[in-house]
């Protein structure tokens, strides 16, 4: 590959994320402005007000300011590091984060591996094996695909944690073993579905690999079936599932809100449920901005890493090879 050319594709991606996380920015200060009501009345917790109390808190939130200026004040904050004060919490949203990101960050990380290691694997037997293992293997993940996260969530708990006692209940632990302890069915709930549809993708592209003529030939020549389904069918299969990459991860984000609430585990996705129930707004900005900057990054790395991982794929281009 071009070092040059895959450099140039590279900085053009991260213009392109920043413009585009520059556009979700905007809108998701204006999703402010949309909602039903004033800020005010909001920030006031909608308590009848003195015109004089309603005037202190439009001067000390920039209220009856232009929208424009009051949105580019905010991206300086952003730029540096400043992404307010929660109306909730009355501390700064920054410090929030900070005590709150470890954790969900953790608990995806976890969730990914479990969904990278069995979904690859699953699908694998069912390709490989075909017979009554492929139809176990579709049973399974048939279910685990129809099984939304918050329902894993609660039954989990309620079978290994209340009943049987093997894993905690609630909350996300001290220390980072007791950390992966506390998260480890949470992980398993936010998992789940994800493995199912990652076990179907990693099957249907392992299938279609293994009709293809280079495989035909490798077989003819030889080669250990082993060899053939390393080098030449899993390989050639890893395009089509890294392509899913970006949404495995959005969905890994989006679905946290609800598992980490049913395991009050404290991260950013049960602040973000909090902040949206209680309108704190700084605080819901914040989190969706991160959000939004997470899911991106994800897609840029895979953009990045699908030339590398099937040559037959030109730079900035997702699917099968032509």
């Amino acid at each position: 590959m071009n070092a040059t050319a895959f450099l140039r594709f590279a900085v053009r991606r991260a213009v392109e994320m920043a413009l585009t996380l520059l556009v979700a920015s905007f809108v998701v200060f204006g999703a402010m402005y949309l909602a039903p009501g004033s800020p005010a009345s909001f920030l006031l917790s909608g308590r009848s007000a003195s015109p004089e109390a309603l005037a202190a808190v439009n001067a000390r939130y920039h209220l009856d300011d232009p929208f424009a200026e009051r949105y580019l004040r905010w991206l300086g904050d952003l730029a540096h590091g400043d992404f307010g004060r929660s109306l909730t919490y009355r501390t700064d949203v920054s410090r929030l984060l900070a005590d709150r990101l470890p954790t969900t960050l953790l608990l995806v990380a976890m969730a990914l591996v479990l969904v990278v290691a069995a979904g690859l694997l699953l699908g694998r037997i069912a390709a490989v094996r075909g017979g009554a293992t492929d139809t176990t293997v579709l049973l399974t993940t048939t279910l685990a695909v129809g099984t939304p996260s918050f329902v894993a969530a609660v039954l989990l708990q309620g079978l290994f944690a209340v009943d049987l006692g093997w894993f905690p209940s609630s909350g996300a632990g001290d220390g980072f073993l007791d950390k992966v302890w506390h998260l480890t069915l949470p992980a398993i709930a936010l998992a789940l579905y994800l493995i199912g549809m990652l076990a179907r993708v990693t099957r249907t592209a392992m299938l279609e690999a293994l009709d293809s003529e280079h495989v035909t030939v490798a077989r003819g020549r030889g080669v250990p079936e082993r060899l053939v389904i390393r080098r030449h069918v899993l390989r050639n299969s890893l395009g089509t599932v890294l392509t899913t990459g970006g949404l495995v991860v959005s969905t890994l984000l989006v679905c946290t809100i609800l598992v980490e609430t049913a395991f009050s585990i404290g991260g950013i996705g049960q602040l973000l449920e909090l902040a949206t129930t209680t309108k704190d707004f700084p605080t819901v900005q914040a989190i969706s901005l991160v959000i939004v900057a997470l899911f991106m990054t994800v897609n840029l790395l895979v953009d990045l890493a699908l030339p590398l991982v099937d040559p037959r794929i030109t730079l900035g281009t997702r699917g099968a090879a032509a």
